[in-house]
């Protein structure tokens, strides 16, 4: 079992930038982030192998959001700039033995970290 804890979410103006962390309990597992708007299905947001060789991310984010690891403290960050309102949403960080941009891949799954980007 791995416990996932996120952090640094919050209320933003559009334009600006936020980090979110992610704890993990156990290391060697590729990462990931997704986000859920209301009404809308959970979808991917950027990934990162455990070894931070490949990254991936969601068109929708690409050039505006960084994913970053630090293996050290088994933490997964997620830079945020350029945020947009459209990217309001809940924030969830998952762990599973490969990148993909399928949910089902991830085994495991934080609690949610809560976005608001106001216009």
């Amino acid at each position: 079992q791995v416990a996932l804890v996120e952090s640094g979410g919050g209320l933003v103006q559009a334009g600006g930038s936020l980090r979110l962390s992610c704890a993990a309990s156990e290391r060697r597992y590729a990462m990931a982030w997704f986000r859920q708007a209301p009404g809308k299905e959970r979808e991917f947001v950027a990934g990162i192998t455990w070894s931070a060789s490949y990254m991936d991310y969601a068109d929708s984010v690409k050039g505006r959001f960084t994913i970053s690891r630090d293996s050290a403290k088994n933490t997964v960050y997620l830079q945020m700039n350029s945020l947009k309102p459209e990217d309001t949403a809940v924030y969830y960080c998952a762990a599973g033995g490969t990148v993909a941009r399928d949910m089902r891949v991830y085994n495991y799954w934080g609690q949610g970290t809560q976005v608001t980007v106001s216009s």
